[in-house]
């Protein structure tokens, strides 16, 4: 069900109710039909008009329906007084989004941060006064137990400052494990995008790691890393992240704020956007919000087309003529066929910051740490074994620059 008081129009309105069936399937939801109202503005007592809502009366012997799944968020009020006339459960977006991440989170960091969220959703709904206790299993219901759910204000709010300590201490080890990654000079690249757009999928691409793989909504929400070798030889770390949707629930972007902080803290973001979607610059824009909430929009980004498998040749032609900025590079792909990774790479290796820079040294036969490290982290041109060491040129990363500078060789006049 969806209220249309912005007149966005038919085709919009068509691909948000796809994408409400979608989410609701990927719950465990039996779509039996969508609905949508033009109103100037919500009612502030039913969300619908008094006629609307007399219709799904009427309506609900019918099409036997138990449930019903609004696209926009409900306050207390307006989801208390629709159970109540229509006598079915009534869920909001929000709480709907709040019970695939239930469902699918796999880690203790994500079940914790998924928890969290659907508590501070949930405890304006009990001070509201809504009987929960009727509620049973099911959509709209998973993760905080039924005894949480019927426990007082007090008691979740207490339950609400547990979870923000243990999520806190995540994000300390978190904080570790990048501070770990930085002293070995990985460079690290963040994969964005919509959910469903293929990110897990590309990653797999990248590295041929088992990566969980599924078409379905927001199937990765705890961050895998993988080490890939782009083109150039250097070597970076790739991560997954959580897939953005529009109206991304605000609880949600604050819960998992520890997972998100892979986005802050990386070099790159590589945004994979589905070339398929009709909607696909509407798309975009979820991320770029999502990404203006983070502090992380004005990073340095490339652009992955992926699917274009699925498009004809002067389809891909026109969207590659369109303005894409300000991403450096927009590259055409499929993740799914492993099709334009090399140009994918290439085009990575050149945005990254801390570009590689050239140098020449001299290494001790003992310093046998510096010359692995060279070999794994730089482009080398040339070696060679001399009495007093082993001459290496080529070029390292900016940030292990320092490391080899005690060894920096002198200059040679070649032109003598």
């Amino acid at each position: 069900m969806s209220l249309d008081y912005e007149d966005q129009g038919l085709a919009a309105v068509e691909e948000q109710m796809l994408e409400l069936s979608e989410l609701a399937r990927t719950a465990g939801v039996v779509v039996v039909g969508t609905d949508t109202q033009r109103r100037p503005k919500p009612d502030p007592a039913l969300f619908l008009g008094k006629g609307k809502v007399e219709e799904l009366h009427a309506l609900k012997h019918e099409a036997d329906f138990n449930l019903l799944v609004f696209n926009e968020e409900l306050s207390p009020r307006q989801q208390r007084n629709l159970e109540r006339k229509l006598d079915v459960k009534v869920i909001d977006r929000t709480e709907l989004i709040l019970d695939i991440f239930a469902q699918r989170a796999r880690t203790k960091e994500g079940r914790l941060q998924v928890e969290a969220a659907q508590l501070h959703h949930l405890l304006p709904r009990l001070q509201g006064g809504r009987d929960l206790s009727g509620l049973g299993a099911g959509v709209g219901t998973r993760g905080p137990g039924e005894q949480k759910l019927e426990s007082d204000r007090r008691r979740i709010r207490h339950r609400i400052r547990e979870l923000d300590r243990d999520i806190k201490e995540i994000r300390k080890q978190r904080a570790l494990r990048r501070e770990g990654r930085r002293r070995v000079a990985y460079p690290v690249v963040a994969i964005v995008g919509y959910t469903n757009s293929g990110k897990s999928t590309l990653l797999h691409a990248l590295t041929h790691a088992q990566v969980q793989m599924e078409d379905a909504l927001f199937v990765t929400l705890d961050p895998t890393t993988r080490l890939v070798r782009l083109p150039n030889r250097r070597e970076v770390l790739f991560t997954d992240t959580v897939g953005f949707i529009q109206k991304l629930p605000t609880d949600l972007v604050a819960a998992f704020k520890a997972t998100l902080e892979e986005v802050q803290q990386a070099d790159l973001l590589l945004h994979v956007l589905d070339a398929t979607r009709y909607n696909g610059r509407d798309q975009m824009e979820a991320v770029h919000e999502t990404l203006q909430d983070l502090g992380a929009l004005e990073k340095p980004k490339v652009l992955a087309l992926n699917k274009v498998d699925q498009l004809s040749p002067s389809a891909v032609d026109q969207l590659l003529a369109e303005d894409w900025s300000p991403y450096l590079a927009v590259v055409p792909m499929s993740a799914l066929r492993k099709t334009g990774l090399e140009p994918l790479g290439r085009a990575i290796a050149q945005a990254l910051p801390g570009e590689m820079v050239p140098i020449e040294v001299l290494l001790p036969y003992s310093e046998h740490a510096r010359q692995a490290e060279f070999h794994a982290h730089g482009n080398v041109e040339a070696v060679d074994y001399r009495g007093d060491g082993v001459l290496m040129r080529g070029a390292v990363p900016r940030r292990l620059l320092t490391k080899f500078l005690p060894f920096r060789f002198p200059a040679v006049d070649r032109s003598a």
